[in-house]
């Protein structure tokens, strides 16, 4: 599978991100959305394959919109310049910890888990690595976790998180915010060899982390 039509267009739309150029052009906008659709509907059945918690048929229920909500963005481009998707139980909108998909010229990556838990989620996570902090740290310290990603994604709280005591050994653990990794994948790998063999590569490794994740969720 090739996506360099995918990748040319969005390289395109980030020089010409106005209505009147997408309305031109939605012919071209429609090919480049159904190549990254298909390759997301080959990646879907690879994954559930490995993980069994997924629950998607196809990518509708998974890819996101191209247009903005510009209403309370000083940004006013009316569309994204990325196609990305979210492939976990229940679909895009998941709370549970998931696979993301972003291509994007020049930005693309692959990653996943939850980012921006709602709080009754964020708190039992957690929970659980300060009663066990020793079963978290081995997924997240094994050497074949750590070649793909280089640690948990994101801003972190200054100090504790509210109820934990500040001279907990692993504090740092969890002042996350989000506990989400991503891997940078580089404009090529769209255009050479096979994207979902290449991608299942990086989400192989990712699943540990994901399954430690889903199961905390479960318990809420």
């Amino acid at each position: 599978m090739n996506l360099k039509s995918s990748m040319e267009f969005l390289m395109e739309l980030e020089v010409n991100n106005e209505r009147n150029w997408f309305k031109e052009n939605e012919k071209n906008y429609r090919e480049a959305r159904g190549s990254f659709e298909s390759f997301i509907n080959e990646l879907i059945p690879a994954l559930k394959k490995m993980d069994e918690s997924i629950d998607l048929e196809d990518a509708k229920s998974c890819m996101f919109r191209i247009y903005r909500d510009v209403r309370f963005s000083k940004n006013k481009d009316p569309y994204k310049t990325n196609f990305g998707a979210f492939i976990a139980k229940g679909g895009r909108k998941s709370t549970f910890a998931g696979y993301y998909v972003h291509m994007q010229p020049d930005q693309s990556f692959l990653g996943g888990g939850i980012y921006m838990p709602q709080p009754p989620y964020l708190k039992a996570i957690r929970n659980a690595i300060f009663r066990d902090a020793a079963r978290y740290k081995a997924i997240i310290n094994k050497a074949e976790f750590k070649s793909v990603f280089e640690g948990v994604y994101g801003e972190k709280l200054k100090t504790a998180p509210k109820g934990f005591p500040k001279d907990f050994p692993d504090i740092d653990l969890l002042r996350n915010k989000h506990y989400a990794v991503t891997h940078p994948v580089d404009n090529e790998f769209w255009i050479k060899g096979d994207p979902v063999v290449s991608a299942m590569k990086v989400f192989e490794k990712q699943f540990e982390f994901n399954q430690y994740l889903n199961e905390i969720v479960e318990s809420v």
